[in-house]
């Protein structure tokens, strides 16, 4: 899966898990960047997004992950399988 229609996805996954519609990601988004992303909806993100790309993350991907951009190459390592 190329890269802009994963951001497009996660786009629309962001808008819906924080309830945002003017949200706007980047490969260096993190939490810090949306007032809304706290650990609650750190979950629901996490669970929209295998739920979009039909995948599950690895608990330490979670845990590690520092920005969309680490999110992205997850998906896109795992869209190639």
């Amino acid at each position: 899966m190329e890269k802009q229609m994963i951001i497009k996805k996660l786009t629309e996954i962001f808008k819906d898990v924080f309830d945002l519609d003017d949200v706007v990601i980047t490969e260096n988004t993190t939490a810090d960047d949306i007032e809304e992303w706290d650990s609650l909806e750190h979950i629901n993100l996490i669970n929209a997004v295998e739920k979009t790309f039909k995948m599950r993350f690895k608990m330490p991907e979670v845990s590690t992950m520092k920005n969309v951009g680490e999110m992205i190459s997850i998906i896109e390592s795992r869209s190639k399988l």
